[in-house]
């Protein structure tokens, strides 16, 4: 079975969307499969390519997007999402890459002072910014750092200094969204010396969607990945350098004890309808999980208690996104201790010979040993959908096809 793999982004010379694509196809990432998703987000003309250079005398890898000739139009954020949404992008792939430019609308929201669905993007929404968040979105994907079990750790972001052009004029350096995105989400800046814009705001958004702020975990190195920036500064290389490997902590106990915030709300004035939205805004703020629980409110009438698990460090961005996206007055947290089990992901064929599909099974080990495997639920929809056969076949399929290849001792739910 294989291991739950790990990475490490070095940010501290800055990070761009084409950096951390550079990165993630340097160290091993189809690149067919990168222009692939692309080509296919319905914008003609729009390609990827990859070339070896140096920054600073180090070898890495330069993405480039091939963009239309034309002007593209500003976009707002429904189409962008609608062009992710129609793309045949992996489920966690087309996650990632919601996610990022939501929280790039987030960002640019509170900066302009005016409610996300109305931002225009400009810079991150060209057709350059689309191909290289759903290009690094199936990149990730392709290296195995979306499938849950995978640990994803990111140093400071370089700061940069001075002043950039954008769509709205001259701005200082690091740019308004790249600060709100750095306060939400809990990461840290560096490198306040470094001339010209070093972070960009998709670069940043993108590293808050795959990465949380630590140190290398510890792993087995496969393989190192460089990505260049368009510069070659003398001061240090432009690059966004990734460490990838596997994890080297499994075990068969559950985890040491870690503290774990626990956000709440009682709402019993939201329309029914909205609630997948709700929870939608608040795992894309950084929760691990949220979910909501029935309950009676004051004077007798029906509610639901919305609660989510995250970092102390995430927990305003949470607390923000349960204000912006519910009818709540108030919102409470906690500080909880919490222990987990072992976890990580093994694909399995599924289907008739000549059209199998892939899906993914979560395992848990727990103590002696002892395995609790279940098919990803999003997974088994999709292949439900392409075969044509109901949801609860493809997930007994996937189990059978698991016992048939994995190891004794498995406990299915």
């Amino acid at each position: 079975m294989a291991e739950p793999r790990a990475a490490y982004l070095d940010c501290t010379a800055g990070v761009a969307g084409d950096m951390l694509l550079g990165a993630l196809l340097d160290a091993g990432a189809d690149l067919a499969a990168v222009r692939a998703a692309v080509t296919s987000l319905g914008v003609s003309d729009l390609d990827v390519t990859v070339s070896q250079t140096r920054r600073c005398g180090l070898r890495c890898a330069r993405a480039v997007v091939v963009t239309p000739g034309t002007d593209q139009p500003t976009r707002r954020l429904a189409e962008v999402l609608a062009a992710i949404e129609e793309a045949p992008l992996g489920a966690a792939a087309a996650r990632v890459a919601a996610d990022t430019f939501r929280l790039l609308a987030d960002a640019e929201a509170a900066v302009h002072g005016i409610p996300a669905e109305l931002v225009h993007f400009h810079e991150v929404g060209a057709a350059d910014a689309l191909a290289d968040v759903v290009g690094t979105a199936v990149a990730a994907e392709q290296l195995g750092l979306l499938v849950d079990g995978a640990l994803v750790t990111c140093s400071a972001l370089a700061a940069g200094s001075g002043t950039a052009r954008s769509a709205h004029g001259t701005i200082p350096i690091p740019a308004p969204a790249v600060l709100q995105i750095v306060a939400d989400r809990g990461l840290s800046l560096t490198g306040g010396d470094l001339a010209g814009e070093r972070s960009t705001p998709t670069g940043a958004a993108l590293v808050a969607v795959l990465a949380t702020l630590g140190p290398l975990p510890p792993m087995t190195v496969d393989a190192v990945g460089s990505g260049a920036g368009r510069l070659d500064t003398p001061e240090r290389p432009n690059i966004t350098r990734l460490v990838i490997g596997c994890r080297t902590e499994p075990g068969t106990a559950p985890s040491p004890a870690e503290p774990v915030t626990v956000v709440e709300t009682t709402v019993d004035d939201l329309d029914p309808e909205l609630w997948p939205g709700v929870l939608r805004a608040v795992r894309a703020a950084g929760a691990w999980d949220c979910w909501t629980t029935a309950t009676v409110g004051r004077h007798g009438r029906p509610g639901q208690l919305l609660t989510a698990l995250c970092t102390e460090q995430i927990r305003p961005a949470v607390v923000d996104a349960v204000f912006r996206h519910s009818t709540t007055l108030g919102v409470r947290w906690a500080a909880w201790q919490r222990t987990t089990l072992p976890r990580t992901t093994v694909p399995v064929p599924v289907g008739p010979p000549g059209a199998e599909q892939e899906i993914n099974i979560k395992v848990a080990t727990g103590p002696g040993g002892q395995r609790t495997v279940k098919p990803e639920l999003a997974d088994a929809e999709r292949v439900a959908e392409l075969l044509g056969w109901p949801v609860r076949q493809v997930c007994e399929a996937a189990l059978s096809a698991y016992r048939h290849s994995g190891p004794a001792g498995v406990v299915a739910p």
